[in-house]
């Protein structure tokens, strides 16, 4: 229905103006439509309409602007999301060096406890046997009977004391031995366990170094965690605002459409009120014109009369030029080859049509192709109808007779012109019109 709304405003506009260039009265008429109502005009409502317009049209650059925006902002959380990606990686890896060093540093201390463990019993060893060796020496050297004299004094014979000094000779000579011997020892170990310290003191340090610098990643994530929050704040606050926006859209089309409506209710309003001064215009102009005619001019309202077949017929309409015969034709707006299946009269719009027979109104509506038109039933198997009206004045079901006003030339529907599109029907089949109607 609101579709027929619009329909009907757009041939409304269109009559509005071909009825003025036709018959050059609207300056005339302006004033009466503007004083005779208080309502808005429908152009007043129209400025409401293009301002409301503007009005959306701004609010879909700002929604434009602001889905702009949350994609820029969507990207950067990308960003974020990448970046703290890699720190979390980075970080996981230190992890797991970290791990690795602190199972190196505890076998170096392992390895550093039991050097340092031999390195106690070697320089326990070396100590007990250098006191060994220097407590004997000073025995033999208190002890008259061990010392140097008393073993060459007390000896038999040159070759006696020669044994006995070799012998004390050797004792001396295998302690430094054994004394060197575990001195070399405890350097070694002393060595490998300083080496091992040093090894494990670069653990330490390299240790630091990565707590260092997954402290810094930390510091790194964490500063991420707080710019994607914040982008996300900042993404959530143009989503509402685009919703928001959407919303007073939403709103503005409400009010458009309800103002669309005034408009088309103004247009209405406006085309009757011209509509009923033009028409009282032509009346009074086709009054004065039948006064004027002679009294033998036949047909009463509407065009000549004549009898078809023992059947009386009215031309329907004061205008008789026919612009489109019955039959094969080139149609006029698709431009294709096909029959038409009525007769089309040439004339003013608004002007009257009529009855061409009395009958019963079986249809009276309107079709994007036939426009506002009628059909009548004769009830003897003919019937008539008359396409391309401004306007009708019957009603389906209505009984007419021959030469009632039934609407008025216009053109409606698919048109080119004002003009009377009348069709025969015989039995339900389309017949020549002017076989039986002489125009």
């Amino acid at each position: 229905m609101r579709k027929d709304r619009k329909n009907s405003g757009r041939t409304i506009l269109s009559l509005i103006l071909a009825m003025a260039m036709l018959l050059g009265v609207t300056g005339m008429i302006q004033p009466t439509v503007a004083q005779a109502t208080n309502d808005k005009s429908s152009a007043q409502i129209q400025q409401e309409i293009d301002g409301l317009k503007g009005e959306k049209e701004a609010l879909q650059a700002e929604i434009d602007a602001l889905r702009g925006q949350m994609s820029d902002s969507m990207d950067s959380m990308e960003e974020v999301v990448d970046q703290k990606n890699l720190i979390d990686q980075e970080i996981f890896l230190l992890y797991e060096q970290i791990a690795n060093i602190n199972a190196q540093i505890l076998a170096y201390g392992v390895m550093i406890a039991d050097k340092q463990e031999e390195l106690d019993i070697a320089e326990g060893n070396l100590a007990t046997l250098q006191d060994q060796n220097r407590a004997r020496i000073r025995a033999m050297e208190k002890n008259s009977r061990t010392s140097y004299w008393s073993v060459v004094f007390k000896a038999d014979n040159f070759l006696d004391m020669l044994d006995r000094l070799n012998a004390i000779f050797k004792i001396n000579k295998a302690d430094q031995e054994l004394i060197e011997d575990l001195t070399e020892a405890a350097d070694e170990v002393a060595r490998v366990r300083d080496e091992l310290q040093t090894q494990k003191d670069a653990l330490d340090e390299t240790k630091q170094e990565l707590e260092e610098a997954q402290g810094q990643l930390e510091t790194k994530r964490a500063e991420a965690d707080e710019l994607l929050a914040e982008l996300m704040t900042e993404y959530q606050g143009y989503e509402d605002m685009v919703e928001q926006a959407e919303s007073n859209q939403a709103q503005l089309d409400t009010e458009i459409g309800e103002l669309e409506e005034e408009y088309e209710e103004a247009k209405d309003r406006e085309y009757k009120i011209w509509y009923e001064q033009w028409l009282a215009q032509q009346q009074a102009q086709q009054q004065q014109q039948q006064q004027n005619k002679p009294s033998s001019s036949g047909g009463g309202q509407g065009g000549n009369t004549n009898v078809t077949n023992g059947i009386k017929w009215l031309v329907p309409c004061n205008f008789t030029r026919i612009s489109s015969p019955y039959g094969w034709r080139i149609h006029p707006v698709h431009g294709d080859r096909r029959f038409h299946s009525g007769i089309d009269l040439a004339g003013p719009m608004g002007t009257p049509i009529y009855a061409t027979r009395a009958g019963k109104v079986t249809i009276a509506k309107y079709s994007s192709s036939a426009g506002y038109y009628v059909h009548i039933d004769h009830g003897d198997g003919f019937g008539s109808r008359y396409m391309h009206m401004t306007h009708y004045v019957v009603r389906a079901g209505q009984s007419v007779s021959q030469g009632q006003v039934i609407g008025y030339m216009g053109s409606t529907g698919t048109s080119t012109g004002s003009h009377l599109h009348l069709s025969l029907y015989l039995n339900g089949s389309t017949v020549n019109p002017a076989n039986y109607i002489k125009f």
